[in-house]
């Protein structure tokens, strides 16, 4: 049986844990909040096969440390700490722990991914069409633009799109999360859309993550666990 570490108990914590036994898993420990640095130093959780974080940008920073000197691998799904990526993925490297990092843990947004890097591939030869992402959330989403809507633009510009991407975000209610991909010229315009209509579809993908996870070393994304 799979044992878990969840660092965060917010929403997607507790979805984590309400779903954890579809996966044959059971939660070995729970840390979050003030005394989180403090747990993860610390308390003793025994075996634990993956750590799932999901908690804010500036916690990662300090919370992936603690869990590789631990020995733990980490599905991390918390976004908004793009700016420390090259140490922590140096980090990952020296303590041979294995880590899978994504934005955005919905088999649907992953594949629709690969439809929007295509997408951006064939329009690169038109420059009458110009591109544009506009992503939704939650009003409580700190972050804009979401690591999401960062992912895709990324992904454009790998596949080739050298032209400039407009992007926009909006807060409001309690969208789980929309995004939108569209290419504009002089007489019509194509839009992709994907749309989350429940946020367990980001829980049970983190818990296949976590699955995945299972003994590996390094530094992984959504598209190596759907590669194989």
């Amino acid at each position: 049986m799979m044992r878990l570490l969840l660092v965060g108990h917010g929403r997607m914590g507790r979805l984590i844990e309400s779903l954890a036994p579809e996966f044959g898993a059971i939660v070995a420990g729970v840390v979050s909040g003030a005394e989180a640095e403090a747990a993860l130093r610390e308390d003793n959780f025994g075996k634990v096969d993956v750590a799932i974080d999901f908690t804010v940008g500036d916690a990662v920073p300090k919370n992936l440390p603690l869990l590789a000197a631990r020995g733990f691998n980490v599905v991390l799904g918390t976004t908004g700490w793009s700016a420390h990526e090259r140490e922590l993925r140096d980090l990952v490297a020296r303590s041979q722990i294995g880590v899978l990092a994504a934005s955005n843990f919905s088999l649907g947004l992953n594949l629709f991914q690969l439809i929007v890097e295509d997408a951006a591939h064939r329009f690169d030869p038109y420059q009458s069409y110009g591109a544009w992402i506009h992503e939704l959330h939650h009003s409580a989403k700190k972050d804009a633009p979401s690591g999401t809507a960062l992912q895709l633009k990324a992904g454009m510009e790998r596949a080739g799109y050298s032209h400039p991407i407009d992007m926009t975000s909006s807060r409001a209610g309690s969208i789980p999360g929309t995004h939108t991909v569209g290419f504009d010229g002089p007489a019509d315009t194509i839009t992709l859309t994907h749309t989350v209509r429940d946020r367990a579809v980001f829980a049970r993908g983190a818990l296949q993550a976590a699955r995945w996870l299972i003994g590996k070393r390094g530094w992984f994304t959504m598209r190596d666990m759907l590669s194989g």
